[in-house]
């Protein structure tokens, strides 16, 4: 009976969350290893070194916070808010992107090669803000405005430990969503223009 390998996407979601839960430094074989319960050798059958995994967990990272959130963005249809709302949702309110998320952008900050890919990744995030927001704004200063606004929202209110008086948190980033991407809240007129 032959020896059954510890299947390559198991060492890469095992890195995964061992990025999230310590960053990159807390991503070693032989740590991989342990909490995979196999011994490190098998890891070569997939990789040539640490480097290369490091390089296939960002690969599949990028895939599964963009393409398949797009995928699933698209298949569950809706308006273009709702699009928003939902690959916002998607990324950065879900127990497995968002700390996989932050910790890449943290690792960013001391790795030119993950900023590129970090780059890419939100570049794809806002071309969907742009394309969404561009639906009800036409002005592409104040779409790129409120794009910025919407992604800095969606990343920021992790870091963000104020109190909301009598509001939940939720509310509040509801409502803050809503003023971004609801372009009829902001004119005094009701959205009239008049």
């Amino acid at each position: 009976m032959g020896t059954v390998r510890t299947p390559r996407e198991r060492w890469i979601e095992e890195g995964l969350r061992a990025l999230a839960d310590g960053g990159p430094d807390a991503v070693r074989v032989e740590a991989l290893a342990k909490r995979i319960g196999v011994t490190k050798g098998g890891f070569y059958g997939h990789f040539a070194d640490r480097d290369a995994l490091l390089e296939a967990m960002l690969d599949a990272w990028e895939h599964e916070s963009v393409d398949e959130v797009l995928d699933r963005v698209e298949r569950e249809g809706g308006d273009p808010r709702d699009k928003a709302r939902l690959a916002g949702m998607l990324t950065f309110s879900d127990d497995r992107l968002l700390p996989i998320d932050l910790a890449i952008r943290d690792w960013s900050r001391r790795d030119e090669a993950v900023a590129e890919r970090l780059r890419r990744v939100d570049n794809q995030r806002m071309a969907l803000l742009r394309e969404t927001i561009g639906t009800f704004c036409p002005d592409p200063d104040e779409v790129e405005a409120r794009g910025l606004l919407a992604f800095c929202l969606a990343i920021g209110a992790h870091f963000l430990a104020a109190d909301h008086g009598d509001r939940t948190r939720l509310q509040v980033l509801s409502r803050a969503g809503d003023l971004v991407l609801d372009r009829t809240r902001d004119a005094p007129d009701g959205g009239t223009g008049g």
